[in-house]
């Protein structure tokens, strides 16, 4: 199923339009030319994000999973023996605790249950396939210490959206169990860069342009590498996987890569709901304390998990 319209707004908030004006201008600083210094732009966006608190009632635990830092996002109010495993974008080179931790923060509280929230190794000290062998282990650590598949959800932003989809093809090619569900935020899932909103979008969208992406790629995998279907799942087989939730804004160049991979797991005959979220841009849902819209999707999002966890497996396209 396809919702064009998930929200009753039909313009964006006064915040809204607030936040996309100031975050398109700090992207710019953020976000340097091709040759800029990776571990600066890690360091920038950290420091920014750790100004940001965490959802009331949620604490915060470091720990170390599969030989990886992490954290667990504890709600005071959970669902026994439930996961979140949540893999943070920024594009394979940037992200971590510190810069996902309030989104996390308040999905897992909105939700009712603990996340996790690894380190996986970024590019491009650590190059494709490190990320997604990072994501298994993790994944396959929460099954040896007793956690079953079916209380497991494993979701992402941005790349931690295709990490996600590659995560659990990767599964399907091991014979390993899949999660109860997968939720995709604003993926990125074609490296190569060939979906038709890169064009149809690139005035709406404020963050970012096509001519990017090549200088972030590089990054992450070889030229040879763009269209391979653990780097670009929109190229793989998706049949047999869980479930698949994706929210996206209407205003990223990224859309079509949510519409592409919502059409080729329809004729996969998987279970697949894409909401399409009208006038939003790239991962709105980490401003859930400022904009209704995020907010609103943020909530949505945590009902859809408590759901798969409380009817014990859900489907969607009637599936």
């Amino acid at each position: 199923m396809q919702n064009p319209s998930p929200t009753s707004n039909p313009t964006p908030s006064f915040r809204a339009r607030l936040v996309r004006a100031i975050t398109s201008r700090y992207f710019d600083y953020l976000v340097s030319p091709e040759g800029a210094d990776v571990r600066r732009l890690r360091s920038r966006l950290d420091r920014f994000a750790r100004l940001v608190p965490v959802a009331g009632g949620v604490d915060v635990e470091r720990t170390r999973v599969a030989g990886l830092d992490a954290e667990w996002l504890q709600p005071k109010e959970r669902m026994d023996g439930k996961v979140l495993l949540y893999l943070h974008g920024g594009a394979y080179v940037l992200g971590s605790c510190d810069s996902h931790r309030h989104l996390v923060s308040h999905i897992a509280g909105s939700a009712g249950i603990q996340a996790l929230l690894p380190e996986y190794r970024l590019a491009p000290e650590h190059p494709f396939p490190a990320a997604i062998e990072d994501a298994v282990r993790v994944y396959t650590a929460l099954l040896d210490d007793g956690v079953d598949a079916t209380d497991i959800i494993v979701a992402g932003d941005s790349a931690g959206g295709g990490l996600t989809m590659a995560m659990l093809l990767s599964l399907s090619s091991a014979g390993l169990p899949q999660p109860a569900l997968g939720c995709l935020l604003s993926p990125w899932l074609d490296l190569a860069a060939e979906g038709e909103s890169m064009q149809s979008r690139r005035e709406e969208d404020p963050w970012f342009s096509p001519e990017d992406f090549p200088h972030v790629t590089r990054h992450y995998c070889d030229d040879s590498q763009r269209k391979l279907p653990l780097v670009s799942p929109v190229y793989a087989d998706p049949a047999g996987l869980c479930p698949i939730y994706i929210q996206v804004g209407d205003h990223e160049i990224l859309l079509s890569d949510s519409r592409r991979l919502a059409d080729n797991v329809r004729a996969a005959g998987g279970s697949v709901e894409l909401e399409v979220w009208p006038d939003m841009w790239h991962v709105f849902q980490a401003f859930v304390l400022v904009m209704p819209e995020s907010r609103a999707a943020v909530d949505k999002l945590a009902a859809r998990m408590r759901a798969v966890f409380e009817e014990g497996g859900q489907s969607f396209d009637g599936q």
